[in-house]
C-alpha cells in the first residue's frame, strides 16, 4: 500500500508540476522535443510514432487479433484456399504484443526526457542538442548503449522462445492437430490431462517422483564427492597433489556426450566389463538393459558424478584456499575432532559461496537430458507412455514433442518443470547462508 501510495503521490506531482512542453509531448511524441528547439531528437521520435503507427496499421492490430482468433480458414489445397497458418499467427501475435511493451516505453521515455528538459531549463540550463545526447549515451549512460544488443538478443534468443512455449501449453497443438489444422486454445485442459487422464498421469508421476530423487541424489553425490576430493587433495601430506589434480580435470575436458557412450560401451554386453565377468566364468549381465532399472540409475548416477566432480572439485579447491587457518587452529586447540571442524568451520564457508552453484548444478541435474538419453535412450516400457523407467521429465518431454508431435503436452511438462525448478531454487536461496547471513563470512 506504502508503494501504491507512493506512486500516485509522484504522478500527481508530476501532473502539477508538468510544462505545456511536457504536456505536448505527452499529446504527440516528439512536439515537446522540438519546441524546446531539440530537433534530432525530436524527429526521432516522431519517426518511431510514425513507424510504430503504420505497424500498427499494415500489420499489427491483425497479428495481434490472429493470438486470440489463431486462425479461422483452414488450408484446403484442392480448392486453392490458402488459409491460416495458427502457428504463426501465434508467434506473430506474441511479437505484437512485444511491439505494443516497445512503443509504450518509447512514449513513456519520451515524456520523461520532455520532464527532464524542463526540470534542466527550470535551474538555468540549455536544453541539450542531439550530438550532446549522443556523447551522454556514450558516456554517463554508456552502460544503455552497451545493453542494448545483449537485451535485445536476450529477448529474441530467450525470452521468446519461453513465451512461446508457455503459450502453446494452452493449446491443443500436437498429435494430429498441425499446420495446415487449425490450432484452438484450450485452456487448462493440458495440465488436467497429464494430472488425470489414464495414458499420461502414471508416467508423469513415476517419472516426476524419479526426477526429484535423482535430482537431489545427484546434486548431493557431486557436490560432497567434490568438496571432499579437494579437501583430501588440499592436505600437505598428499604427494603428487597436481598430478592428482589432472586426471580429474582430464575427465572433464572431455566432451560428455563422449564420455557417456564411452561407458555404454563399457557397460554394453559386448564391452569390457562383461568381458571380463565372461572371462571369471560368469554370464554377462544386463547393466543398461530393459528389466536393469536400479542398475541402470545407480550407474546414471556415477557415470554423471564423473562428469561432474571435477568442476564442484575445482570451485572448492580455489574457496578453500581462502579460508581462515586461524579458526582451524583455535578449534584444534579448543579440542574439535575433524567431523565438527567440517560440519561448524569449513561447510559453511564453502556452501556460503557455493549456493548459488549447488542451485545452478540442482536445476542442471533435474534437467540433465544427456545422461540417460546416450546411456539408455530409445527404449519404451510397459507402464510407461513413451517413456522408460530411468527417463527424466525432460526425456520423456523429447519423446512427446520431437518423436511423437505431442508439443501440446511437450509445452506444459515444459512449464511444469520450470515452476518446479523456480520454487525449489528460490526457497533453497532464500533459507541458505548466502541469503540469511551475508555479512557473517565477509
Amino acid at each position: 500500500m506504502n508503494m501504491v501510495s507512493k506512486k500516485i503521490e509522484k504522478l500527481s506531482f508530476f501532473k502539477k508540476h508538468a510544462g505545456k512542453n511536457v504536456k505536448a509531448s505527452m499529446c504527440l511524441m516528439g512536439l515537446g522535443q522540438l519546441m524546446y528547439g531539440q530537433i534530432g531528437k525530436g524527429l526521432l521520435y516522431l519517426a518511431i510514432l510514425a513507424c510504430g503507427i503504420l505497424y500498427f496499421i499494415f500489420r499489427g492490430f491483425s497479428d495481434l487479433a490472429g493470438i486470440f482468433t489463431l486462425g479461422t480458414q483452414e488450408k484446403d489445397a484442392w480448392f486453392g484456399i490458402e488459409g491460416d497458418n495458427s502457428v504463426v499467427m501465434l508467434l506473430m501475435g506474441i511479437l505484437s504484443i512485444a511491439a505494443i511493451i516497445l512503443f509504450i516505453s518509447c512514449y513513456l521515455s519520451n515524456i520523461r526526457d520532455a520532464y527532464e528538459t524542463q526540470s534542466l531549463v527550470e535551474k538555468g540550463g540549455k536544453p541539450r542538442t542531439f550530438p550532446e545526447d549522443v556523447k551522454k549515451l556514450m558516456d554517463e549512460k554508456f552502460y544503455k548503449t552497451a545493453l542494448f544488443l545483449p537485451i535485445v538478443g536476450v529477448f529474441v534468443f530467450s525470452i521468446l522462445p519461453i513465451v512461446f512455449m508457455i503459450a502453446v501449453a494452452f493449446t491443443n497443438y500436437g498429435g494430429n492437430i498441425v499446420p495446415p489444422k487449425l490450432v484452438d486454445w484450450v485452456g487448462f485442459k493440458n495440465f488436467i490431462q497429464i494430472a488425470t487422464l489414464s495414458k499420461f498421469a502414471p508416467t508423469f508421476g513415476r517419472i516426476l517422483s524419479w526426477n526429484l530423487l535423482w535430482a537431489v541424489t545427484s546434486t548431493f553425490l557431486n557436490y560432497f564427492a567434490g568438496l571432499g576430493l579437494a579437501l583430501l587433495l588440499n592436505k600437505k601430506c598428499v604427494r603428487g597433489r597436481i598430478i592428482w589434480r589432472a586426471f580429474p580435470v582430464l575427465a572433464y575436458a572431455v566432451p560428455g556426450f563422449i564420455t557417456l557412450l564411452g561407458f555404454r560401451f563399457m557397460f554394453s554386453y559386448g564391452g569390457p566389463v562383461n568381458q571380463i565377468i565372461m572371462g571369471m566364468g560368469h554370464k554377462a549381465i544386463g547393466f543398461l538393459d530393459i528389466d536393469a532399472k536400479w542398475m541402470a540409475r545407480v550407474i546414471g548416477l556415477l557415470v554423471n558424478a564423473w562428469i561432474t566432480v571435477p568442476s564442484i572439485m575445482l570451485l572448492s579447491t580455489g574457496i578453500l584456499t581462502n579460508i581462515d587457518t586461524d579458526q582451524i587452529e583455535a578449534a584444534k586447540i579448543d579440542g574439535a575432532k575433524r567431523w565438527k571442524q567440517f560440519t561448524k568451520i569449513i561447510l559453511p564457508f564453502v556452501l556460503f559461496s557455493t549456493t548459488p552453484v549447488l542451485i545452478g548444478q540442482f536445476i542442471g541435474n533435474f534437467n540433465n537430458f544427456g545422461i540417460f538419453f546416450f546411456l539408455r535412450g530409445g527404449l519404451y516400457m510397459d507402464g510407461y507412455f513413451l517413456a522408460s523407467d530411468t527417463d527424466l521429465l525432460i526425456n520423456w518431454l523429447y519423446n512427446l514433442s520431437i518423436s511423437n508431435n505431442y508439443y501440446n503436452i511437450g509445452a506444459a511438462i515444459s512449464l511444469v518443470i520450470f515452476l518446479i525448478t523456480s520454487m525449489i531454487s528460490l526457497l533453497v536461496y532464500v533459507k541458505s547462508p548466502s541469503y540469511k547471513e551475508e555479512d557473517v563470512f565477509r
